[in-house]
C-alpha cells in the first residue's frame, strides 16, 4: 500500500502504519454493514445555519475597470503565461 501511495517508510514504520490501516479498513467495513436505505445524505456532521448568502444576481466591476491594471489582456478577459513543460 505505501508503495502504491509512493510513501517513503523505514522498515520500523510498516508494521504501525500497517496496523492504523487495517483499523481504518475495519471501520470501514462496519460502516458498510449498516443499513442506511432511510438516512440522508449529508453535507455537514453538524447542522450548518446562516453560512452562504443567497446567490443573488447584483452589479459586478465593470470589465474595462478591471482590466486597467492588468499586465495583459486578450478579447476574452486576462492573459497568463503559458505553464512551461
Amino acid at each position: 500500500m505505501a508503495r502504491l501511495a509512493r510513501l517513503a517508510l523505514s522498515d520500523e514504520e510498516i508494521e504501525p502504519m500497517a496496523r492504523e490501516l487495517s483499523a481504518v479498513l475495519d471501520h470501514v467495513a462496519k460502516i458498510g454493514e449498516l443499513s442506511l436505505d432511510d438516512v440522508a445524505p449529508t453535507l455537514h456532521v453538524v447542522e450548518v445555519t446562516g453560512a452562504l448568502r443567497p446567490d443573488e444576481p447584483r452589479p459586478s466591476l465593470p470589465r474595462e475597470v478591471a482590466f486597467e491594471q492588468a499586465p495583459e489582456v486578450g478579447d476574452e478577459g486576462f492573459l497568463v503565461p503559458s505553464p512551461q513543460a
